[in-house]
């Protein structure tokens, strides 16, 4: 695995080295003591999936409350995506800044998110999958999020939303509930 520093201190974009013979490839995808080398999150306690029908279908931007805050391994299964994360960390010199990355299945990269990330994704091609690792249990009332549209960091997606839940939808502006 090539690990990819990225301009949010902490987020790192993973690419997979293939060994190629006559079958295809053979790539790792994950090494907890490649990451544990690295300072890196190396314990996960669930895996989710998620899928999205259609095209420019938003999830996001999701985190969860401390003391219940994830770190996240994603990667685009099936399809194409713009992933998204934005620093909420106040201590952070990146803090409020946004970045985004194109995971696809093809390339096979991942995008490490620790926590005090927000993160949401739009789907680039119809029938997404996407997997990801976490290193906490789900907490249903430690959920939250901010807006996709928030001016606060605006981001830039790539696409019009077609898709987004309703809650996706209502989360407040940073200014209204900021930060960590």
């Amino acid at each position: 695995m090539i690990f990819c520093e990225t301009a949010l201190p902490g987020v790192f974009l993973i690419e997979v080295e293939r060994r190629n013979d006559e079958r295809g490839f053979f790539a790792r995808t994950w090494c907890c003591r490649e990451f544990a080398e690295r300072g890196l999150v190396a314990d996960f306690a669930q895996a989710s999936l998620s899928y999205s029908a259609h095209a420019g279908t938003l999830r996001g931007l999701h985190f969860q409350r401390p003391p219940h805050q994830e770190t996240k391994l994603v990667r685009c299964t099936t399809g194409a995506i713009w992933d998204v994360v934005v620093d909420l960390r106040p201590s952070s010199p990146t803090f409020r800044r946004w970045q985004g990355f194109e995971l696809d299945a093809e390339s096979r990269r991942s995008l490490y998110v620790p926590k005090g990330f927000a993160h949401g994704f739009q789907t680039l091609t119809d029938d997404c999958e996407v997997s990801y690792q976490i290193s906490t249990f789900h907490v249903p009332e430690a959920a939250a999020g901010h807006r996709y549209d928030d001016p606060a960091f605006a981001i830039s997606w790539p696409r019009p939303v077609a898709v987004i839940s309703a809650r996706d939808r209502a989360w407040p502006d940073f200014a209204l509930s900021p930060a960590l």
